[in-house]
């Protein structure tokens, strides 16, 4: 009678312990996985080194860090656009929380061809009512919302700029990216202010390094007096081929970002690229957290940054004029 007593407790106690096991293993299935991020890039990781580091922190400044309790799975276009629609997607089939998409308003259109319900942030130079990424700035309707740098408006000023550095240049290559789906609206921008300057624009085109070239030797032979170069992703990335050609052809440059400038070029004007992705992070982590993208209106810089590298100015035989290095955000010796 002992012996059967006692083995009837051992099994009730045994089947207490698997009654437990199950629930404790059911408990830990019911636990939310780690959500994923898709980042869906214009040009390559390397390029966009900066940017990402700004996207990290505005991630990790609603408490989202990378590996942790989120994870980005990165697509990059390696300055081919005419990959984004099948990146845009592979992301969508893999059920991505959120798509992060930057650099131009390319990859944010082919993530919004590729997905009505999956939210996107967005990171572009342009007007994304315009591009047709959202329906307004401050009520951006359905599931797009994020940063415009403005960056494209910005080309009657680098233009201005840009002459005033260079006062006797009267004909002035503008070098646009044919591949960029926005390249025309850039060409139209910049044609009125470029006459009420009293300037002849020649429009050249470059969607590789060997147009770049190309395009040198074109100015070169027209005899243009400057180089502005259109805000797009690939040529912003050819950092070290623009400033080894403009050294060679004794050419001024114009770029659309700092980075240019601190690799040796000449003078830049924009907004910060890293602060816009830190935004786009910040948003990311929001919509995580429960937010949605038609709540959140579209963020615009409110500081410009002009960056002038005199050491670039001087071996071009360059004066910078002292009213443009006072005005000057950060000035390279």
């Amino acid at each position: 009678m002992l012996d059967t007593t006692r083995r009837e407790f051992i099994a009730l106690i045994g089947g207490g312990c698997l009654l437990l096991a199950v629930n404790v293993k059911r408990a830990w299935g019911q636990q939310p996985a780690m959500p994923v991020v898709g980042f869906l890039n214009s040009v390559s990781a390397d390029a966009m080194a900066h940017s990402i580091r700004g996207f990290r922190r505005g991630l990790a400044g609603t408490g989202y860090v990378e590996g942790q309790n989120v994870a980005v799975e990165y697509r990059w276009a390696e300055g081919r656009y005419d990959r984004l629609p099948a990146l845009a997607a592979d992301l969508v089939r893999r059920h991505v929380a959120v798509i992060a998409a930057g650099g131009t308003a390319a990859p944010a259109l082919a993530a919004k061809a590729a997905t009505s319900t999956i939210p996107i942030v967005f990171q572009t130079g342009s007007d994304p009512v315009k591009d047709g990424l959202v329906a307004s700035l401050n009520r951006p309707g359905g599931n797009v919302t994020g940063v415009s740098r403005l960056s494209f408006a910005l080309g009657p000023k680098r233009l201005e700029l840009l002459h005033e550095l260079v006062p006797k240049a009267t004909a002035i290559a503008f070098l646009v990216n044919p591949a960029n789906p926005v390249a025309g609206s850039q060409m139209n921008e910049i044609r009125e202010p470029a006459r009420l300057l009293g300037l002849r624009i020649d429009v050249l085109e470059a969607s590789s390094e060997g147009q770049i070239e190309i395009a040198f030797q074109t100015l070169t032979q027209r005899r243009l007096g400057a180089l502005l170069l259109a805000n797009d992703t690939f040529l912003s990335t050819q950092r070290k081929l623009f400033i080894a050609l403009a050294a060679r052809h004794a050419t001024p440059v114009m770029y659309p970002s700092r980075e240019n400038v601190t690799a040796g070029g000449l003078m830049s004007y924009d907004a910060s690229a890293e602060d816009s992705f830190r935004q786009v992070g910040t948003y990311v982590g929001r919509i995580l957290k429960g937010e949605k993208p038609a709540d959140l209106p579209v963020l615009q810089p409110t500081k410009f940054e002009l960056a002038i590298n005199v050491k670039a100015a001087k071996a071009l035989g360059l004066d910078v004029p002292p009213t443009l290095l006072a005005r000057a955000d950060e000035v390279i010796e």
